[in-house]
């Protein structure tokens, strides 16, 4: 008996040590800049999100998988992330020891998606920044991820819709600064870029929902970005069909000094001429960012950021034409324009930023003082001239696809002048304390907000010689608004948070406060807000559980207050919810790599809501506070290497979104719940990645999206007619990249350009790969002699070649 247990206790041990020496180990020491050792310090390798904490010695020991690359980060609350990419022998340890530098970006918070933190937190998504540039998409960058993670239906906008909210009800902050944009934008052929500039992104944070009480006042997502923060000279350039950027960065030998520099210009008039709206498209959008950081002394650092963009855009209609309807009942529309349309979108933002942090103090504290201000100029007039016609759908005949019964004519003409100015000046302060397992954040801010707003639109419908809507008594005009406004108000807001650990962090708990009062209603809220999070204790399986509940609030701003005739509802109250999220979040091996999987259901309860429709990508509100809703749904996302070494991801979501209006009771149609616009019931994201198996810089990049129609009503119906739905939205993208040049491998004589650079990237992007007819939007076309209204689609862009380089030097 004695001898069986000998050999079951050898066995086990030979067992052991094969398993150990399948694995190779990382180990060492991280350090802060003064080189004190940092404990609780996160070490993890990237692809699979598994990892260890240091000791109080700062002492780490890290398993990796071996025979390929693995990169693994270093992170702790306060300091900028590291990686290294190792690959190493099985049996084998490697000695790194690691500095980390304080992040002046962000003192307060978490950066680095991947933290177990983040894991824990409920409705984060996970971003890696550097997959922006090879992305093949028509938006790019950062939005343009999110964008296939949430789901779209207009791939020529960088706004994005959020478990049921609008594009309004997304927060964005750079650098702890809170991001705003053009407000009278129409469509997206106007939009120009957005402010998050990709080129100078360190670290994404981006969560849908449950997010934290240090977050802002809105009440669909936060995206959270840190800009990087160099330790020495460099730079990119990057230029295609749609445009061209440069960003620079350096830092002083000292790094008490680090920079960054951008510049952006965009043309979309390529993209423009793929639509059927035939025309002279002169768009143009520019803008250009730089950031400073500076470290004055052991204790403080400083920080300055700047940007102006400027978007014109100019559009000179000629002609249209659009089919629609079904197989053995289809119509065409064609319409012939005059007139024109020139916008113009100026912005500014500045803001300054002083962190203080006394060496071994565990209080931080951060002052923050920003400015906003933007000019905007909408001028058109366009008249559009129409034929609407049924066309002939008997293959038989000699006339089939052509016009067989002429069913309108007529004429829509739109007429704007509209200017607006906007300045928004924000100061404000937050700090944090860290108290055993406990980290107590808390901050202040201020909002002083100028409106000045000339409103002057009309549009005037005739069909057949009669003006819409006909009235044999008056001449009336299909819409008409025409107002100004000038007024100026403030805002206080703050929040106080702990962050808890129990269990060595297997448990935690963030439990927080944040209030909010306008003085132009003299409206104060309480919105309290708990998110938790469980690790059970398994060897087997690494699964994190969480939860949260809270109140999240939207004081209004101008666009909210104004109501559809232009007039302003000062009076606005915030809209409100309370929600809910469960979900998980679960690291796991397949095909021997590792891959993660998240899920979350949510519910949200939402009353004082401000009606409002949608207008392409303008929202126009009704401006009263009369509607009830409710959001349900959930969502999975899947990540991990499909192909080895090639990271790729699924994100699948299921929704509904209603509303009721409860001041509206004799209207028969408001005594129920029905669709909201953003009302998606499913949609289906994906991003594969893969690249030759003898060559693996010749890579291939996939986007495939699909998204359930949207609900929309006619312009002039009640907002409960929201039954009809547009087609759901298909698309496909895909993108060939290929090193053209790597600076590590390269041999040139000492003087050659080339020394200079360090890689060189070559791409070939085919845009709606399948020429699937997106439909964005309904034309209503109504025929005086019937009363029959056409709903005649406006669609998207058809298939596109692109070509783009990138230098990085």
């Amino acid at each position: 008996m004695l001898n069986k247990k000998i050999f079951l206790l050898i066995a086990l041990s030979l067992t052991t040590l094969a398993a150990w020496c399948q694995q190779a180990h990382v180990a060492g020491i991280i350090r802060d800049d003064r080189d004190k050792p940092i404990e609780g310090a996160l070490v993890a390798d990237e692809a699979t999100g598994m990892g260890t904490y240091t000791d109080k010695k700062g002492y780490y020991w890290l398993g990796i998988p071996t025979d390929k690359e693995v990169t693994v980060v270093y992170y702790s609350t306060g300091y900028i992330a590291t990686r290294r990419t190792l690959k190493l022998l099985p049996g084998s340890t490697r000695t790194i020891d690691i500095v980390l530098d304080i992040n002046k970006a962000t003192i307060i918070g978490d950066v680095v998606i991947r933290d177990q933190k983040k894991r824990g937190e409920a409705g984060s998504v996970y971003l890696d920044p550097t997959k922006a540039v090879y992305m093949p998409s028509v938006v790019g960058g950062i939005e343009g991820m999110i964008k296939l993670a949430v789901g779209s239906n207009n791939e020529l906008t960088s706004q994005y819709n959020v478990r049921g909210g609008n594009y309004d009800e997304n927060l964005v902050y750079v650098n702890d600064f809170e991001i705003y944009r053009p407000f009278l934008v129409r469509t997206g052929q106007q939009e120009g870029l957005s402010f998050v500039n990709s080129d100078l992104v360190a670290n994404v944070n981006f969560s849908v929902g449950g997010f934290q009480a240090k977050y802002g006042d809105k009440m669909a997502s936060v995206l959270d970005v840190s800009y990087k923060r160099p330790k020495q000279f460099g730079g990119s350039v990057t230029t295609s069909l749609l445009g061209a950027s440069l960003h620079l960065e350096g830092a002083t030998k000292d790094q008490r000094l680090t920079w960054l520099l951008g510049a952006r210009q965009k043309s979309n008039q390529y993209v423009l001429k793929a639509q059927p709206t035939k025309g002279i498209y002169n768009p143009s959008f520019t803008d250009v960012q730089g950031l400073v950081n500076y470290r004055a002394g052991k204790s403080w650092e400083l920080e300055g950021i700047l940007n102006y963009a400027r978007n014109r855009f100019t559009f000179f209609p000629e002609s249209a034409s659009s089919s629609f309807g079904v197989l053995n009942q289809a119509y065409l529309l064609t319409i012939a324009y005059q007139g024109g349309e020139f916008d113009q979108f100026d912005s500014r933002f500045g803001g300054v930023s002083a962190a203080y942090h006394k060496e071994g103090s565990k209080f931080r504290m951060k002052f923050l003082a920003s400015g906003f201000q933007t000019n905007e100029y909408e001028t058109y007039d366009i008249t559009g001239y129409y034929l609407l016609g049924e066309l002939q759908t008997d293959m038989s005949k000699r006339d089939f696809g052509q016009i067989k019964t002429y069913l309108g004519a007529g004429g829509i003409q739109n007429f704007a002048r509209n200017y607006l100015n906007v300045n928004v000046g924000d100061m404000g302060a937050r700090a944090s304390y860290e108290a055993g397992n406990h980290l107590i954040q808390f901050g202040t801010n201020t909002t002083v907000t100028s409106i000045g707003d000339d409103l002057h639109e009309w549009e005037r419908r005739d069909s057949a010689g009669f003006s819409q809507p006909y009235d044999p008594n008056e001449l009336k005009i299909a819409r008409f608004f025409h107002s100004s406004a000038s007024f100026n108000y403030m805002r206080l807001s703050g929040f106080l948070q702990d962050y808890i650990r129990f269990d060595s962090g297997r448990f935690t708990a963030t439990a927080g406060v944040r209030f909010n009062h306008s003085f132009l209603n003299d409206e104060f809220i309480l919105s309290p807000r708990l998110q938790t999070s469980y690790r059970p204790r398994s060897r087997k399986r690494d699964i994190i559980l969480k939860a949260s509940v809270g109140k999240y609030v939207q004081p209004p701003f101008y666009r909210e207050m104004r109501t559809p005739t232009g007039g302003v509802n000062k009076q606005l109250l915030a809209q409100k919810s309370i929600q809910y999220v469960l979900g998980t979040d679960y690291n796991f091996k397949m095909l021997r790599r590792q891959f993660k999987v998240t899920g979350e259901a949510y519910y949200k309860d939402l009353w004082d809501l401000d009606p409002y429709r949608y207008d392409n990508v303008r929202i126009r509100y009704t401006g009263k506070n009369n509607a009830i809703g409710n959001v349900k749904g959930g969502e999975v996302r899947l990540y991990g290497e499909l192909v080895e070494g090639a990271t790729s991801w699924v994100s699948l979501g299921m929704m509904k979104a209603q509303q009721k209006v409860i001041d509206s009771p004799s209207i028969a149609g408001y005594n129920n719940y029905f669709p909201m616009p953003t009302d998606q019931r499913f949609m289906l994201g994906m991003y594969f990645e893969d690249y030759l198996q003898k060559n693996k810089n010749f890579k291939a990049h996939i986007n495939m999206l699909y998204s359930s129609g949207l609900p929309v009503a006619p312009p002039n119906g009640q907002l409960f007619q929201n039954v009809l739905r547009l087609p759901d939205y298909k698309r496909v993208d895909i993108g060939f990249s290929a090193l053209l040049l790597d600076g590590d491998k390269k041999e040139y004589h000492a003087h050659s350009f080339f020394n200079n650079i360090k890689k060189i990237w070559g791409s070939l992007e085919v845009f709606n790969l399948l020429s699937i007819q997106n439909t964005l939007s309904y034309t209503w076309v109504q025929d005086q002699s019937t009363s029959a209204q056409y709903a005649v689609p406006n669609r998207l862009t058809t298939r596109l070649l692109n070509v783009k380089l990138l230098f990085e030097f």
